[in-house]
C-alpha cells in the first residue's frame, strides 16, 4: 500500500490532479482544455491511446502535464484496460483529489471558481456535475429524448483514499470513467455545469460520427440505434447556453 499524508480527508491544502485519455486530439479542443485546466489544477496526467498526430507533443508543451504515457497500440476495444492504466498513472502523483476530464470538456467559470471549496472539506468523497452536449457549435446545447445527459449528474471529481479498494468492470465499451467503488462513499451532487464540445461540429462531421458509430456498433449492442440515427436530425432541439 502506498503511504499518504495524514489525515486522509483534509479541509485545506488539497492537491488536485486532472486525468485524461486522448487520441488524435491535436486539431480539436485539446490545447484549449489544457490551457483552462492549467489555471485551476496542480497536475495533469495523460494517457495517449496510440495517437498518430502530434497530440503527445502538444501535451508535453504544458508545464502542468507532469506524467504522460503513450501507448504504441490503441486500446480502443479494451476500454477498461485504458481506464485502469490512466487511474494507476493518476494515483502515482499521490493526489488528494482527481478530476476526470475528456479532451473536449470545459468547466463553466462558476465551477472553476468553486473547485477549491469543493475539495477542501471532509464531508463527502466525490462530486457530480451536469454535463451538457453542445451541438453544431459552441453556443447551443441539445435537449431531447436522446440527448439529455444534463438532466442527470455525472461523477467526475473524486477524493483519493489510498487504501480503499478500487475497481473497473471488465467491459469493452461504456466503462465508467472512474472506479465503480465510489458509489458506496458519500458524495455531493453539484448544480455546476460542464460543456461537452464533442458534438459541437459542422453537419459533415456529424455525418462522419454517425457513420463511425454504425460501423463499430451496427446492431446497437453498446448504444441505442435510435440515438445513432438522431445524430442526423435536420432540426434538433437546441437551447442557447448562458453562463
Amino acid at each position: 500500500m502506498s503511504s499518504h499524508r495524514w489525515p486522509l480527508r483534509k479541509t485545506a491544502g488539497n492537491r488536485l490532479t486532472a486525468m485524461m485519455q486522448v487520441r488524435n486530439e491535436a486539431g480539436r479542443y485539446l490545447e484549449q482544455v489544457l490551457e483552462e485546466l492549467s489555471e485551476f489544477v496542480d497536475d495533469i496526467v495523460v494517457v495517449d491511446d496510440g495517437s498518430t498526430d502530434h497530440t503527445a507533443q502538444l501535451c508535453r508543451s504544458f508545464a502542468k502535464v507532469t506524467k504522460l504515457v503513450t501507448l504504441e497500440t490503441s486500446l480502443f476495444n479494451r476500454e477498461w484496460e485504458l481506464r485502469q492504466i490512466l487511474w494507476d498513472l493518476a494515483v502515482s502523483t499521490n493526489p488528494d483529489w482527481l478530476l476526470s476530464v475528456d479532451a473536449d470538456e470545459f468547466y463553466e467559470e462558476t465551477a472553476k471558481r468553486e473547485m477549491r471549496r469543493l475539495i477542501d472539506q471532509d464531508v463527502y468523497d466525490w462530486v457530480s456535475f451536469r454535463l451538457f452536449d453542445f451541438w453544431g457549435g459552441t453556443t447551443h446545447y441539445r435537449e431531447d429524448e436522446h440527448w439529455n445527459i444534463h438532466t442527470k449528474h455525472t461523477r467526475t471529481l473524486v477524493r483519493y483514499l489510498p487504501n480503499f479498494h478500487y475497481f473497473f468492470p471488465k467491459m469493452d465499451h461504456h466503462v465508467p470513467r472512474l472506479p465503480l467503488s465510489y458509489s458506496v462513499l458519500p458524495g455531493f451532487l453539484a448544480e455546476l455545469r460542464v460543456k461537452h464540445y464533442g458534438w459541437a461540429v459542422p453537419p459533415e462531421e456529424l455525418r462522419l460520427k454517425y457513420s463511425r458509430y454504425m460501423e463499430l456498433d451496427p446492431e446497437g449492442r453498446w448504444g441505442s440505434l435510435e440515438q445513432y440515427q438522431s445524430i442526423l436530425d435536420a432540426q434538433p432541439h437546441l437551447i442557447e447556453w448562458k453562463e
